[in-house]
Parts: C-alpha cells; structure tokens; sequence
C-alpha cells in the first residue's frame, strides 16, 4: 500500500503569530467605530476640514511614538510610495468617506467600503504573487450585486446616489493604499511608514485649513474631541496595527477579516446614532460580504500518492 503525503497547495495562507491576530482584531474594533464617529461630527465639520483635524492628531501622535523609537524617514523609492501610500489611503480615502458619510448612514458607509477586499484580493493576486482562485470570480459576481441592491436601496435622490459612488470611490483608494503598503512593508519599518503617510495625509489636506479654523470655531467642542479621537484612534493607533499584522498575515487574508468592520458598525450606529440602513440596503451589504467571504476560500490540501519506500 502506497505512502500517502500532504502537499500543502501554495495559495493556503501561513499560520500567523497571535500577536498579529489581536493587532487585526483590534484595528477592525477602532475602525468599525470611525464610521460612527465621522458621521456623528458630519453635521459641524465638512469633509476636508474634519480629515484635516483627524491627520493633525494622528500625526501628532505618530510623532512621539517615532522619536521614542527611534525609527528613520524612508528613502528613495521607498519614499515615493510611502508618500504615494499616505495621500490615497490617508488623504483621499479619508477626504471621500467624510463627504460620502454626509449622504449615508455609517452602516451602508462601512458596507460600501469593504468590498474593497475583493479588490484586494484581485489586485494582490496578480501582483504580489497570492493566487488567483476560482471563487475569487464568483464572489465578485455576488458582491457586485450587493452593490447594485444596495444602489437601488439609497438611490431616492442625488444625494444618495452621490454617496454611493463616493462610497465605492472610497473603496479604491482603500485598496490602492493597502497594496502600495503591502509593498513599502517589505523594506521599511511599519511605524516609519505608517507615520510617513500620515504626514503625508496631513501636508495634502492642509489648503483645507482656513475653513477648518472657521467650522473649529464654530462647532461644539464634542466635535473636535470626536475629530481627536479620529486621529488618535483609527488614525494612529489602527494604521500602526494594521501595517504590524501586514507583516505577518498575507494581505488576502488580512483583508478578507475586516468583514466584521460593517457588522460592529451597524451595531453601534443603531445604538449611539439610532440609524440603520435600509432593509434592501443590510441585504444588498450582506451580499457584498457574501461575496467577499466566497472570494477568500481557499483549496483545500491537494494528496499526493508517493511511491512505497522498498528498502
């Protein structure tokens, strides 16, 4: 009777350390929570101003972790795409859920969001070598239609439909900021590049800063504790994690985990904000995380037969 011997197929992510789990679980919880926060402070800061006060913390911040451990500014081309990294992901990204916050409940906001994922998947599979598996395909179908139901769920006026496609605008910069990370990841330290792009973020938002000295004015102090709490949470905190579990988990997977992003937020915007989506709305989401989770599954061990050892 024939040897049998386990293959492991290559697109099976590698185990990752704890450590790396709970960075990924923590930066879910913080940026669950944003979608929240952003669209509690819509009503007193417009987009750019509020993006402005949030990098201002974040960088802030950054900042003293950096000079405490004593981490180095990137150089060369690391650099360009650090900077590239920061004004998509920390500028951009930010700039357009702010202004698609104004126009959705921060649930559909999350949901739109995180098919960002698929893109992930797609993206990093044809250029950061992780595979391009079949249900990839499938899910992208099924989370296509999520969005569309979605679309038709919030597309009672022009306001709604703009915050749709600012929604799904924001996913690709999303995606576009993860990969260039992804990539910057394999030569420099997580916080250098984590504080570079968001100083970065910060240099790009600040032809923003005469309105926002003129909304900070006028807006309740709740406001800017809650833009503060951008930056020092999600902003600081949740990208030093996320680009940590970077470096360990492949970004596939990685990516694949923050399906629990849009159910923690729905939660919390019907608890703090009483707000809750529309019913085709949570469907047409539930379709696009449908579609993400099918995306990710993975082939399970090929077996091989070996040839008997006849020593």
């Amino acid at each position: 009777m024939s040897a049998i011997k386990v293959v492991p197929d290559r697109s099976t992510p590698t185990s990752a350390p704890a450590s790396a789990g709970l960075a990924m679980i923590s930066t879910m919880l913080l940026w669950a929570s944003a979608f929240v926060v952003i669209r509690w402070v819509a009503p007193y800061l417009s987009p750019g101003p509020l993006a402005l006060v949030r990098l201002a913390f974040g960088t802030a911040t950054l900042s003293v972790l950096f000079v405490v451990r004593r981490r180095r500014v990137p150089t060369g081309r690391s650099l360009v795409l650090a900077v590239a990294y920061g004004v998509a992901w920390f500028a951009g990204y930010t700039v357009l859920l702010n202004w698609a916050e104004h126009h959705l409940d921060a649930g559909t906001a999350a949901m739109l969001v995180n098919v960002a994922p698929i893109l992930i998947a797609l993206l990093a599979g044809l250029f950061l070598g992780e595979g391009l598996p079949r249900p990839l395909f499938l899910g992208m179908g099924i989370a296509l239609g999520g969005v569309v139901l979605i679309g038709f769920a919030t597309g009672g006026g022009d306001n709604d439909l703009l915050g749709l496609v600012l929604g799904l605008a924001s996913a690709l910069l999303y995606t576009a900021g993860m990969l260039i990370q992804k990539i910057v990841l394999r030569s420099v330290d997580a916080l250098a590049l984590t504080w570079t792009g968001c100083t970065a973020g910060l240099l790009a938002t600040l032809p923003f800063v005469g309105q926002t000295v003129q909304q900070i004015a006028t807006a309740p102090i709740s406001a800017t504790i809650g833009a503060a709490f951008l930056g020092v949470g999600p902003t600081a905190i949740g990208f030093s994690l996320w680009a940590y579990a970077q470096t360990r988990i492949p970004t596939g997977q990685l990516a694949a985990g923050s399906l629990i992003i849009p159910a923690i937020a729905l939660v919390m915007s019907a608890i703090v904000l009483h707000e809750l989506p529309p019913v085709a709305a949570i469907i047409g989401g539930a379709l696009c995380l449908t579609g993400v989770a099918i995306s990710r599954v993975r082939r399970s061990p090929r077996i091989r037969p070996t040839p008997p050892d006849l020593r």
